[in-house]
């Protein structure tokens, strides 16, 4: 498994209160696949907290992805729900608890939030027309 799939998983339980806000919960079964083999991740997800374990448990839904493209998505140079469309991972049951997990995927590099753009464009015009 690669460093950044280790550091994503890491830090899930201190980013969940930033990015786990809503009311919904559940267990998501992450399986990265390598080969014939496969390993498996539970993310129990709450309302600003989120607990990982590599102890079999009921989920209710299933996030299933090759480990090589899991480490693009830890790093941000890949889209979890553009790879579910291009078939190139699977999801099944609770799709809202995917939804909410990939909330946790960074951004790709170079990406800026469209609402600091829009402001650092109304700073220049009221910059202009002072």
């Amino acid at each position: 498994m690669g460093q950044a799939t280790e550091q994503f998983f890491a830090a899930l339980p201190r980013r969940a209160p930033a990015v786990l806000r809503g009311p919904t919960d559940g267990t998501l079964q992450i399986d990265l696949t390598t080969g014939n083999r496969t390993e498996h991740w539970y993310v129990e997800l709450a309302p600003g907290s989120a607990q990982v374990s590599r102890e079999q448990r009921p989920a209710e839904a299933t996030f299933t992805v090759g480990a090589d493209l899991f480490e693009e998505l830890a790093d941000g140079r890949e889209s979890a729900l553009a790879a579910v469309f291009r078939n190139e991972a699977t999801l099944s049951g609770n799709v809202l608890l995917f939804l909410l997990f990939r909330r946790f995927f960074p951004d790709p590099p170079g990406t800026r939030d469209p609402r600091e753009v829009a402001r650092e464009v109304v700073r220049e015009q009221a910059g202009r027309s002072e």
